[in-house]
């Protein structure tokens, strides 16, 4: 079947094949043929954009449908590529933590491995750490023959990185492992965690940092940086968005989150 799938916005999980756009239909010229045309919304701030543009497709298309996480829409028929970049693999889906700023627990419940997961270099899980040993082993086993080198970018929760995984990371390329310090309580764990990694180097170590999110100041946020950076993590700042709409944060927000997010200008910024 030939789908056509169209995103609200891009981001760094966008595919970019030719059956992929986003926002409204091209021109005629450069419309494809297609089967159906399937709307995904990650983010449910797009899901009114999202509708929009199923009526636009609809103009030219006979089959459009509307799905994504945006509408609890489980990924158990996970296909690589179709809605995310070639390359991107899930092996687990869920979490057991219920983190109060999270959705996945409530999309997607309590972690559950996949026993036949689709191979990949870049691993999305939400939580791969909480899986068992034994699932880990096939992901690093699968891991070991991509031609890239790994990318841990769903996220690896700092208190329970330990010597074994660290070992087990030994045996693989890595590109880049992702934690997270979303509250100053996160920060204990976080720098175990880095000092166990650390012979990755800074660069290979991104932390996920959400700013603003419970009344937080922006030179509490700042702190919070600072110290995830004197950690010898390379933070990833994100600003806090609520389920229910989107917020549209002020400059210094925007400038702050801008300056912690882009590698080399934290480099550059903090004499690297």
């Amino acid at each position: 079947m030939r789908i056509i799938r169209v995103f609200p916005r891009r981001t760094a999980l966008t595919p970019r094949d030719e059956m992929a756009f986003v926002g409204n239909p091209p021109m005629a010229l450069w419309r494809p043929e297609a089967d159906e045309v399937h709307i995904s919304v990650t983010f449910t701030w797009d899901v009114e954009e999202g509708r929009r543009l199923a009526a636009a497709w609809g103009n030219y298309y006979d089959v459009v449908r509307i799905g994504g996480p945006a509408f609890d829409d489980c990924l158990s028929g996970f296909v690589p590529g179709q809605y995310v970049k070639s390359g991107v693999t899930f092996t687990t889906r869920g979490c057991n933590n219920r983190c109060p700023w999270c959705l996945v627990p409530g999309r997607e419940g309590k972690l559950v491995e996949w026993r036949d997961f689709a191979p990949g270099y870049m691993v999305q899980d939400n939580n791969i750490l909480q899986a068992s040993r034994g699932h880990l082993r096939r992901v690093f086993e699968m891991l070991r023959v991509q031609r890239r080198a790994a990318v841990f970018s769903g996220g690896l929760e700092a208190r329970l990185v330990d010597d074994w995984f660290v070992d087990s990371l030994k045996g693989i390329r890595v590109k880049s492992v992702f934690l997270a310090a979303d509250t100053v309580g996160a920060l204990h764990p976080l720098e175990r965690a880095l000092r166990l990694l650390g012979g990755l180097g800074r660069r290979k170590l991104r932390v996920y940092t959400m700013l603003a999110y419970n009344g937080e100041t922006i030179s509490q946020a700042e702190e919070r940086l600072e110290a995830v950076w004197g950690m010898g993590g390379m933070p990833f700042a994100q600003l806090y968005q609520p389920a229910d709409g989107f917020i549209r944060y002020p400059w210094e927000w925007r400038a702050l989150a801008r300056k912690w997010s882009r590698p080399a200008a934290m480099m550059a910024g903090q004499g690297a």
